[in-house]
């Protein structure tokens, strides 16, 4: 099975860590508005290449902590 991957954005940096805002659009199942639903990942940074406000893809990776589940494959933008 492939390994998922989310496009965020970066809200908050520690050291080899990012915490990356992911939106996720989903129609209301009754009224088919969109709903945006936002929720934090916590992503293995090792070469701290991460600012706030960069947009960044994570991948699923092994359990590196309590929390960190997801790994920063690149940084896609940079914040300017």
């Amino acid at each position: 099975m492939p390994k998922k991957e989310k496009l965020g954005k970066v809200v908050s940096t520690l050291d080899k860590t990012a915490v990356v805002e992911v939106a996720e659009f989903r129609p209301h199942a009754i009224y088919k508005k969109i709903i945006a639903k936002t929720k934090n990942y916590i992503a293995n940074d090792v070469n701290n290449m991460c600012v706030i406000g960069d947009l960044v893809r994570i991948i699923e990776s092994r359990p590196i902590s309590k929390r960190k589940r997801w790994s920063v494959a690149e940084v896609t933008e940079k914040a300017t």
